[in-house]
């Protein structure tokens, strides 16, 4: 899959659900704290973002996966450009600091996600902008070395009380899944986004399965992987953005049209190209007053800063799994895009919360 298919799969889906916009909970709309003059003070908008290049990643499926954040992040250019804010793209490389040094921006919008194609290395610029005395937007270095590790993650959901399916971390090929996981399973690389490594087969029936499963990603990827018991329900989709006076959370169930295996719903790498493999409609109020105080506590918890996406897993019980949880979560102004859509879905446009963001950082 190129880049254009990519771009137009989110375009697609954003086409799709504009229709959605018009679900919106008929509540009174939230209102995003916006400083406008101190957005007349901003002389210059820093746009960093993730370098790309097929020789970084082990796999075409993760390049792919990688590469729409170019596209993305001269959208979002552009839009700071319509709000007459001067703004530049610079890319996530070896030469980033330098460039920052030189231009002296006042902040950093940062949406570098890999450095060299790692997830495991995106702490590198957070550590180097705090280094230099840059503002910067998203998660520092602790939020993004608990986000870019699901072994972590867990182990802190669990510390917080926050539900999490049963779980195992393997590092090495050939290491025996625990018996007592309970299937079906679900295994994810520990250190990837994307759903890079979620194929249509990603759910298995058997630890015999899940098994081969584990060590063929491994060997694949090289990179260590969380076997999940996978659990069958209701998605929830919830968002957080803070907007420097309160953390503001907005939700959206997902509707799959589909199950990737004839089996259990979930979005899997290849559903990124049917623009119809799901779509968001509003949660039930009851739930989502359940969950907002738990996703708070998750944003917090994980030391995540200013926007995150977390995917939660609601079964027949009522049990509510938090499974994904992403800091710095792709973000700009295409409806495809799960944070803009799930904003959209509760009356917020891209442009509310990237004019709230800028002013949040703007100089004082």
């Amino acid at each position: 899959m190129t880049i254009v298919k990519i771009a137009n799969c989110v375009h697609n889906k954003s086409m799709a659900n504009q229709v959605l916009v018009g679900e919106a909970k008929a509540k009174e709309k939230v209102e995003l704290a916006i400083n406008r003059d101190a957005l007349k003070k901003i002389k210059h908008v820093a746009i960093a973002h993730s370098a790309v290049a097929r020789e970084m990643f082990p796999t075409k499926d993760a390049y792919e996966a990688e590469y729409e954040v170019v596209a993305r992040a001269a959208e979002v250019h552009k839009c700071i450009e319509k709000l007459e804010i001067p703004a530049k793209l610079y890319p996530g490389d070896q030469y980033l600091l330098t460039n920052l040094l030189i231009d002296k921006p006042d902040f950093v919008l940062n949406l570098v996600d890999t450095l060299k194609g790692r997830d495991s290395l995106q702490t590198s610029v957070p550590a180097a902008l705090e280094l230099s005395n840059i503002p910067y937007t998203g998660a520092g270095m602790e939020g993004l070395v608990i986000g870019n590790n699901r072994n972590l993650t867990k182990h802190l959901l669990i510390s917080y009380q926050i539900d999490t399916p049963q779980f195992q971390f393997i590092r090495r090929s050939g290491t025996q899944i625990d018996p007592s996981l309970a299937v079906p399973l679900i295994v994810k690389l520990n250190e990837s986004g994307g759903s890079v490594g979620i194929d249509n087969k990603a759910v298995q029936e058997t630890a015999k399965d899940a098994q081969k499963k584990v060590d063929d990603m491994l060997t694949r990827y090289k990179i260590p992987v969380v076997v999940e018991r996978f659990i069958d329900g209701t998605e929830i989709t919830a968002c957080v953005f803070d907007d420097g006076t309160k953390n503001h959370v907005f939700m959206g169930e997902k509707v799959f049209r589909t199950k990737p295996d004839g089996k259990h719903e979930f979005t899997s790498f290849e559903s990124y190209e049917d623009e119809k493999s799901y779509r968001y409609k509003a949660v039930d109020e009851q739930l989502e007053a359940k969950l907002a105080p738990l996703v708070v506590r998750t944003f917090n918890g994980l030391s995540f800063k200013d926007y995150a996406k977390f995917d939660i897993r609601v079964d027949a019980s009522g049990t509510c799994y938090f499974t994904d949880c992403n800091p710095n979560t792709a973000f700009g102004p295409d409806k495809g895009l799960p944070f803009t859509e799930v904003l959209a879905l509760n009356g917020i446009s891209f442009t509310d919360v990237l004019t709230s963001l800028l002013s949040k950082y703007a100089p004082s």
